[in-house]
């Protein structure tokens, strides 16, 4: 069995290698065995994908029910797993540090953190004080005695407020704060994304899987981009499969669906072949 901290020094190592790494993102454990076992090297949690799969919306578990999902999806694979942390399950920079602290022990080898406050009227944390959630959460990181990896998140984008020379303010302010990684979701143009990796020094991760970006990965890699990940896309697709099933039924009466479906037998020898690589 891998330890923690070998599986944080290779999570580590894939920022520090030439190009860029695909980090998909499950939703259950179910998925991330089968990311695993075709072959990915890393996984990131979805914080929107779970939360779909227990019917509900995006920020509305809450950290207990996102430090035991997390616990369960990093002990069911070998693989290093970072997880969507969402702004750290709280305003203060002492909560967001306690939230680390629980992502640690819960076997986690990396995290973001979000500015984003899930306030209408106020939807970004002001710039000091979400630097000093950044530096509450780095300093928990510093103190562990193998590589945790910090991710910082600026959600101005998300949030309807699409200001580039913002984002990277924030992130450049990220980064001095003691982040490992940056991320902006939200940036869909190649000039965009250029100046963010352009503007910093820490890797950067780009989120794929929406409307309006369809850089391929070797496009990104080519400009500088670290880590891709797709966010809730892959949980989407399926939900999206599974409606599409499901109306079929109910508004035709038909089956048709059922030919696209994987066969038992794959899924079964997929899971067979995980189970038997951890033995």
């Amino acid at each position: 069995m891998t330890t923690q901290a070998e599986k944080g020094h290779i999570f580590r190592g894939l920022h520090q290698r030439a190009g860029a790494f695909l980090i998909p993102n499950p939703w259950d454990i179910g998925s991330a065995r089968l990311l695993a076992h075709l072959g990915f090297e890393a996984l990131a949690t979805t914080s929107a994908g779970f939360a779909f799969s227990v019917g509900q919306q995006d920020n509305t578990t809450d950290r207990q029910q996102m430090i035991t999902h997390v616990s369960a999806i990093a002990a069911a694979t070998e693989l290093p797993v970072s997880a969507d942390l969402e702004n750290g399950f709280g305003d203060a920079p002492t909560v967001v540090a306690e939230t680390i602290r629980l992502a640690v022990a819960a076997g986690l080898v990396g995290c973001s953190i979000e500015d984003a406050t899930q306030q209408s009227d106020h939807p970004i944390y002001d710039l000091e004080h979400a630097v000093e959630r950044i530096r509450a959460a780095a300093e928990v990181v510093q103190a562990l005695p193998f590589p945790f990896t910090l991710t910082a998140r600026a959600e101005n984008y998300l949030v309807g407020q699409p200001h580039l020379k913002e984002t990277i303010k924030r992130l450049q302010s990220y980064q001095e704060a003691g982040a490992n990684v940056l991320y902006a979701p939200g940036l869909t143009s190649k000039e965009e994304i250029t100046a963010v990796v352009s503007s910093v020094d820490l890797p950067v991760n780009v989120l794929a899987g929406l409307k309006g970006i369809s850089l391929s990965l070797e496009e990104l890699s080519a400009m500088g981009v670290k880590r891709v990940s797709v966010g809730s896309a892959l949980s989407r697709s399926a939900l999206g499969a599974f409606l599409r099933a499901a109306k079929e039924m109910r508004e035709h009466g038909t089956f048709t669906f059922a030919e696209d479906a994987v066969s038992f037998s794959e899924l079964s020898a997929m899971f067979k072949n995980h189970e038997d690589k951890i033995q």
